[in-house]
């Protein structure tokens, strides 16, 4: 016991020398301008105790600030964001107090830092041994058994051990589970079939009580009473992951937004024929915001177990990383990078921050829209949003698409290619459980002028026709004939789909230096210099020294550019899934270690396309993003495709104009073939 407890000191002894700058007071909390009006009546007098004080000391607005600040040091704003929240909870003494409530406050710390945490760090090590040890002795299973074919030649006993480690994992609680899933993605350093039990990883985690969510709610909502809070709540909870767990509720009049307040209304005549002309060229989406919102809770002191995790992962990761063949994994800077992604979890104001970012990046596009967040209510526990109103998509996938499943996986590639050229702000959790399917029927031309009619069309309750669809679809789910027959139906009506992206509480950032990495690397492709590709590849990744065979790397990628280049114009038959696999399995078996967000683009395109062709076997990624190269083409910012030309950087444009003339030379065939097929260019008179 003695052992565990110095072996808890020590992965406490970093966390206690870190210091901690005071956080600038223009962050402090913020009401927005329609919390305002909210009466605090209420609600009884704030505690005294500093902590309470201390987990209301930002809002999700001043979250937004810092996502949007540049400061010049090369960080993006999810790693703001991420200081600013560990500043927060960051033990200290504060200011104010003086005399012995300083004394006593002063005692508090130092007894929870350098006797209750390493107690508490060595019991949970001790847990940890009971669980993993049995997989530690059972390694040698993999080199037993025949080997599978079809199962990327690995033998039995390697594919049994795995199975194994994924039911340690899931006993092991919610920082190991987290562990799995970010393990499933990461095919550029584990093998694939690995990660392909690993992405079968679920939480078993109990729900915590009601009793403790009525508590976590209540102090979100400064204290009042949890009857007054929600006129609706259902005690059983939607979902229970391994950090927290969702339920569905209505809020109480005076607390619920009337409308979407991210959409513009038409202020003057001059706004008002350019919204009838969107409405005429294209499908615009009536917005009808749920009068229901989800109400996501943290498990309680469940920071406190991840955070004791971390430190134990990361001290067998410095163990492992001395072992000479380990090396090239650089465990200890994985752990690092996860453990951010854990502590990005555990701070529900980021994932609040997330959603108006992605709202207003979305307002002026009808590919995809996002819940909106009420930032009002939400705290580090609790975040109140929108319930997503809407059919997922793994529904779609298993019981097909039907007359809008082209139109449904055109939607979500085209809102991922915005997210990942234009915005640099990706979706870094997308799966057909994150994406709804919801129907509206379009907007109507606006033909009175009258504000006064329009005053009152806006405060009218608009009614949303999503949930009449899901009444109809509900009893065809598992007959997929009935299941397409009603939605052809619905398409006869006028109904149209749009995507709705949930659980935005991870996302993908590329700093300046991965930004750079990445478009040197597409200019390299786009130029079909599959050598220089390469050569990037090892140049640039983290640990140059230890690539094996740079050389033949860079072979392999110019081979495999070169035969993708040698099917231009049938690149619609092309699977750029099965293409960046082969560069991951390259990647993997060179020891090319490529940086944590570069992979988790790459694995987003892999489960976008993987899940477009579920719909469409016929999607072309190349052709989805002609669209948006436009845009980028005539673009003023910064970025543009015209400045990036002035500047000597052609690449984009020979993507654009290649793309444009495959698309033309794809329009003729088609036409030759059709005429020809019906006898059109000499028919018989």
């Amino acid at each position: 016991m003695r052992t565990a407890f110095l072996f808890g000191r020590l992965c406490l002894r970093r966390a206690s020398q870190t210091s901690f700058r005071s956080f600038p007071r223009s962050y402090c909390l913020r009401l927005p301008i329609n919390a305002r009006s909210f009466n605090f009546s209420h609600f009884p007098p704030r505690s005294s105790k500093s902590y309470k004080v201390l987990l209301s000391g930002l809002s999700p607005l001043a979250f937004v600030q810092l996502s949007e600040e540049n400061n010049g040091d090369g960080k993006t704003g999810e790693e703001q964001m991420l200081e600013a929240s560990r500043k927060e909870v960051q033990k200290s003494v504060p200011e104010h107090l003086t005399g012995p409530k300083r004394a006593l406050r002063k005692f508090y710390l130092l007894l929870d830092l350098y006797l209750y945490e390493p107690l508490a760090t060595a019991l949970r090590f001790l847990h940890l041994v009971v669980i993993f040890v049995p997989v530690i002795v059972t390694v040698p299973a993999i080199y037993f058994g025949p080997r599978q074919k079809k199962k990327d030649n690995e033998r039995m006993g390697t594919l049994w051990w795995y199975k194994f480690l994924v039911k340690a994992m899931e006993q092991a609680g919610p920082a190991f589970i987290k562990l799995g899933q970010w393990a499933a993605s990461r095919s550029d350093i584990f093998p694939q079939e690995m990660c392909n039990i690993m992405s079968s990883l679920h939480s078993n985690a109990p729900a915590h009580s009601l009793s403790a969510t009525r508590q976590i709610v209540e102090r979100a909502f400064d204290g009042r009473p949890f009857d007054q809070i929600f006129s609706e709540f259902q005690e059983v909870p939607l979902g229970v992951g391994a950090i927290a767990q969702v339920y569905k509720a209505k809020l109480m009049p005076d607390l619920a937004v009337p409308g979407d307040v991210d959409i513009a209304r038409p202020r003057n005549f001059r706004e008002t024929v350019k919204k009838n002309v969107d409405v005429l060229v294209k499908s615009t989406p009536q917005r009808v915001p749920s009068t229901y919102v989800a109400v996501k809770v943290l498990h309680p002191r469940v920071e406190r177990v991840v955070r004791r995790d971390l430190k134990i992962m990361g001290f067998f990761a410095s163990v492992l990383n001395a072992i000479p063949t380990m090396e090239w994994l650089s465990l200890p800077d994985e752990v690092t990078q996860f453990g951010e992604m854990m502590r990005l979890q555990l701070d529900l104001r980021i994932e609040a921050a997330n959603l108006t970012m992605f709202r207003k990046h979305f307002m002026d596009r009808t590919t995809a829209w996002f819940p909106y967040p009420y930032t009002d209510y939400t705290t580090r526990q609790v975040l109140i949003e929108e319930f997503a109103q809407g059919i997922p998509l793994a529904t779609f996938l298993e019981n097909g698409g039907g007359v809008y499943q082209e139109e449904i996986a055109d939607e979500g590639l085209d809102a991922f290619l915005r997210m990942l050229l234009i915005d640099n702000f990706i979706h870094a959790d997308l799966h057909p459980g994150n994406i709804m399917v919801r129907f509206y029927k379009p907007e109507q031309l606006q033909l009175t002028l009258s504000r006064r009619r329009e005053s009152e069309e806006h405060h009218r309750d608009p009614d949303d026709p999503t949930e009449e669809v899901l009444q109809r679809l509900r009893p065809h789910r598992h007959k997929p004939t009935e299941w397409v027959s009603e939605l052809a139906k619905l398409d006869y009506e006028g109904y149209r789909p749009q995507l709705i992206f949930i659980d935005t509480g991870l996302v993908t950032q590329l700093n300046n230096v991965n930004r750079t990495n990445f478009l040197d690397l597409f200019k390299a492709v786009a130029e079909f210099d599959g050598y220089r590709a390469g050569q990037l590849m090892v140049e640039r990744c983290r640990q140059p020294d230890v690539v094996i065979d740079s050389e033949i790397f860079a072979l392999k990628m110019q081979h495999l550019v070169l035969g993708v280049k040698s099917r231009t114009f049938s690149l619609g038959n092309i699977k750029i899934g099965d293409v960046l696999n082969e560069v991951l399995s390259m990647v993997r078996g060179h020891h090319v270690r490529l940086e944590g967000d570069f992979v988790n683009v790459v694995i987003s395109i892999l489960l976008l396309e993987g899940i477009g062709r579920g719909l469409d076997p016929n999607l072309d990624l190349l052709k989805s993003a002609l669209p948006i190269l436009r845009e980028l083409g005539t673009q003023a910012s910064g970025t543009s495709l015209l400045k990036s030309v002035r500047a000597g950087d052609v690449s984009l444009l020979k993507v654009w104009v290649g793309l444009e003339a495959r698309g033309l030379f794809q329009v003729s065939v088609e036409s030759v073939e059709r005429c020809v097929k019906y006898d059109q260019l000499s028919p018989n008179i």
